[in-house]
């Protein structure tokens, strides 16, 4: 798992509708916030709902600061293009800076080393903040379902670190 001051390591995942993203294309503009959910573990999660409409409501709060929201929603393969089009389907269209992609199989999680290796379950629900030359400094791992980082938690830790390079 990457930590803070480290390279996060590249990947390429595709958006539900097959549209291949690298995280290189979005550090290249910025800060990205890269938001693990449990994607589909059997079921919709109300938590992962709860918290990506809460990043969708203040997508422009983001895109003032500068950043762009990727969230991963991984999950057995079958389907699960599907089964994120269904999560989003209250929410379209995006945010021009917010993106889902999927991760079926796991490639990417395993990568992260993020797997909840447990029935019914899929990803730790995480959340990264990397900076323009492609370093996390901001992470948190949850290891239980709720727990989850903000908008406003993620906000703030956009303003401090902005902060701390503004000298």
């Amino acid at each position: 798992m990457p930590e803070i001051g480290q390279k996060a390591p590249e990947f390429r995942l595709s958006t539900p509708d097959g549209h291949p993203l690298r995280l290189s294309e979005f550090t290249a503009k910025g800060t990205v916030v890269l938001v693990v959910l449990r994607g589909f573990p059997g079921y919709q999660c109300p938590y992962c709902q709860k918290q990506v409409h809460d990043f969708l409501g203040n997508g422009d709060k983001f895109a003032a600061a500068g950043a762009e929201v990727l969230l991963v929603y991984p999950g057995p393969p079958a389907d699960l293009d599907q089964r994120a089009k269904e999560f989003l389907v209250k929410e379209n269209p995006l945010p021009a800076n917010v993106h889902l992609v999927i991760d079926p199989d796991y490639a990417f999680t395993n990568q992260y080393g993020l797997r909840w290796d447990a029935p019914h379950e899929t990803a730790y629900p995480s959340t990264f903040l990397i900076d323009g030359r492609g370093t996390v400094f901001f992470r948190k791992v949850s290891h239980e379902h709720g727990d989850r980082t903000t908008a406003a938690d993620v906000l703030g830790e956009l303003e401090r670190d902005k902060a701390a390079h503004s000298h």
